[in-house]
């Protein structure tokens, strides 16, 4: 199950961002009762708007409080994934144009940080898609394991101004410059 959505686990940004979404409290309850009933899922962070450094810690200590507490059998979240705003064309960046955006410095602290605070989600994704092959490259060195997928359709990001893609080809040229082996798997992370 995606674990979209997430933006920032902070009420005070979310009624602001995403004010038709649910709450902090309801999307962490969502996780935790799949979580209960064997359904792997995943967490992201969209970061670099509103929110403030220590939301973006509460964040990462709300996500690895509920995989502390996943039923010792299951997987919980199999992967953690941020997300930069990726706001070209959007309303917030029009609404709040003192919003700068995330450079490669401050991707690869958040991506430091999130190794170092989730300890306990084994699988770091790369956000290729938002930041591009060439910092994808340096984030496989730097903290991720993942490099997510091809995506056969997005329109997410590449309305919002992003239109980074990649080929298959090219994701695993992408993997073995950065001195690693490309390895397909599915999303429950078992190599096929």
């Amino acid at each position: 199950m995606p674990g979209a959505g997430a933006e920032i686990l902070s009420d005070r940004v979310r009624k602001i961002v995403s004010p038709v979404k649910c709450s902090t409290d309801e999307w962490l309850n969502v996780m935790k009762i799949a979580h209960q009933l064997d359904v792997t899922t995943s967490a992201t962070m969209m970061f670099g708007h509103l929110e403030t450094i220590r939301e973006r810690m509460e964040h990462f200590i709300k996500i690895r409080e509920v995989q502390a507490k996943k039923p010792h059998d299951t997987k919980g979240f199999i992967s953690f994934t941020l997300w930069p705003l990726a706001g070209e064309s959007t309303r917030l960046l029009k609404k709040y144009n003192a919003i700068k955006p995330v450079d490669s410095c401050e991707f690869l602290k958040m991506l430091a940080m999130s190794r170092i605070m989730l300890p306990n989600i084994t699988n770091i994704q790369t956000s290729w898609l938002t930041m591009g092959s060439e910092l994808a490259k340096i984030c496989l060195n730097a903290g991720a394991n993942d490099m997510s997928s091809i995506m056969i359709e997005e329109n997410v990001v590449s309305q919002a101004g992003k239109n980074n893609q990649l080929s298959e080809k090219e994701m695993i040229k992408t993997i073995e410059d950065a001195g690693f082996i490309a390895r397909r798997r599915n999303q429950e992370y078992i190599y096929i």
